[in-house]
């Protein structure tokens, strides 16, 4: 694995990160995948993110980063594949399952709406999995732009969430995002037909900026089966909101690892945003620093000096800052294992409190000149992150 972490990064985490880490953190928006999940003859181009990463991305690579990133610090994970046609949904599964001991790493099965529930169900049982993760990208028959919600999600898959408790990533899909009225309609009825199941909206609802978010968490915040995560975003002032006005015990801490080990950082420009890139990485839409003026450190930094300064200005006590970054995705994701599983035991248990001392794991064998560019990479066609 390419891991540049570099002196100012340590300084920035010794600075601003170290006292206000906890001692475990969950991260709930992971993708891990090797060569066994994809397409025979898949291959990324040298922009495409998994390029920095050889290609393919796993715990031992996680964790490896980690090591460097944030020291002390216990890193669990819930993870699931490479959300595109390129993956072997069946392959990434079982990869999925053989990596996760539902103790420190969890998984999700990539679900498409041409999978039977049936199918669904068995990738899921048989690996041992928590949940499914859908994409918008795998709905077939519509323009990316025009997917909605329920087309993502079959009624005869969410059947067999409901029925097992399962947890679901959801990656919204419509240009609108949270705002978008269709959407703001279909999340609350998902959740109000599928009880049981456990639906995670994914990026807070892809609300990168502030106009996108402010009175949108309402409807699904009525619905105790509804939690977001936050990867990928650092905007303070959209963390501050969920904070304030989304129950804190369904809010996620996510990282969205690999992207979010690329360096550079989310901004909003007249409500909307863009990723301003310190590598020469597609990711979505991206502003370039072509001429390396700008020192950048990593979307996972950034995103934790936006939770933190959030933090601040809402005010959370230590407590809800443990719950945020592991207590609420640990208990989440136990009890969809202990209930479909039994007790998967081990050490997982809530964090005290207090601030524990740091912990050992065990690592799975395994310029001013900006230059604009769209999403141009045919590899991330439709990845709008």
């Amino acid at each position: 694995m390419s891991n540049d972490f570099q002196e100012l990064d340590r300084k920035i985490f010794d600075r601003e990160l170290r006292e206000f880490l906890p001692s475990k953190v969950f991260d709930a928006h992971v993708h891990f995948f090797d060569h066994s999940c994809l397409v025979p003859g898949t291959s990324f181009p040298s922009s495409h993110p998994y390029s920095k990463f050889g290609g393919t991305f796993g715990p031992s690579q996680y964790l490896e980063w980690a090591e460097g990133a944030l020291p002390g610090v216990e890193l669990y994970a819930n993870h699931f594949g490479h959300p595109g046609m390129e993956s072997d949904r069946d392959a990434s599964a079982a990869y999925s399952g053989r990596i996760s001991d539902n103790r420190q790493f969890f998984g999700l099965a990539l679900v498409a709406p041409a999978d039977t529930a049936e199918r669904a169900r068995r990738r899921v049982e048989q690996n041992q999995l928590v949940g499914f993760k859908p994409y918008p990208n795998f709905v077939a028959d519509k323009p990316v732009g025009e997917v909605t919600v329920h087309d993502m999600l079959p009624a005869a898959q969410m059947e067999v969430a409901n029925e097992l408790g399962l947890a679901i990533m959801l990656h919204i899909p419509r240009p609108g995002r949270l705002a978008d009225p269709v959407n703001q309609v279909q999340m609350v009825e998902l959740c109000r037909r599928y009880p049981n199941a456990r639906i995670i909206f994914a990026h807070i609802g892809r609300a990168y900026f502030l106009s996108n978010v402010v009175g949108f968490l309402d409807g699904i915040a009525a619905c105790p089966n509804a939690y977001i995560d936050t990867a990928m975003i650092n905007h303070e002032g959209v963390l501050e909101y969920a904070l304030q006005n989304f129950p804190r015990d369904r809010i996620l801490f996510g990282a969205d690892a690999p992207f979010s080990l690329l360096r550079g950082k989310s901004v909003e420009i007249n409500n909307q945003y863009a990723y301003l890139m310190g590598e020469d990485y597609d990711i979505g839409t991206v502003i370039f620093d072509t001429d390396h003026a700008v020192t950048f450190t990593t979307f996972f930094y950034e995103q934790l000096r936006g939770i933190r300064l959030a933090a601040e200005r809402a005010r959370l006590e230590q407590r809800d800052i443990e719950d945020l970054f592991f207590n609420n995705a640990d208990r989440l994701f136990r009890g969809v294992t202990t209930n479909n599983y039994g007790e998967p035991g081990g050490n997982g248990s809530q964090i005290e409190s207090t601030r524990k001392a740091p912990t050992g794991r065990d690592i799975p064998a395994q310029g001013n000149a900006l230059g604009m560019r769209s999403k141009g990479n045919p590899a991330l066609k439709g990845r709008d992150i």
